[in-house]
């Protein structure tokens, strides 16, 4: 046999394997195997939207802050009747 002959069935092999590769990595890719718990917070776009902060202006912290010291007040009214 000469050098020609084993050069192309040196490529015949790689084209064989390449062929196998492929079909593999396809096989691969289209039933990846199931992570187990939680997922990464990369993964999650919607989560990260959710979890996004929101501020706020000061006049809203200010309702809210009056709104809370008036909660505040009414629970000390209330532990004072039954006490």
């Amino acid at each position: 046999m000469d050098i020609a002959s084993f050069i192309k069935e040196i490529d015949a092999q790689i084209a064989k394997l390449q062929h196998a590769r492929t079909a593999l990595a396809a096989v691969n890719s289209a039933s990846p195997q199931k992570r187990r718990g939680r997922p990464p917070k990369k993964s999650l776009p919607l989560l990260n939207a959710l979890t996004k902060r929101r501020t706020l202006s000061a006049s809203a912290r200010a309702k809210i802050a009056a709104a809370q010291r008036k909660r505040w007040a009414d629970q000390k009214k209330a532990a004072k009747k039954t006490s």
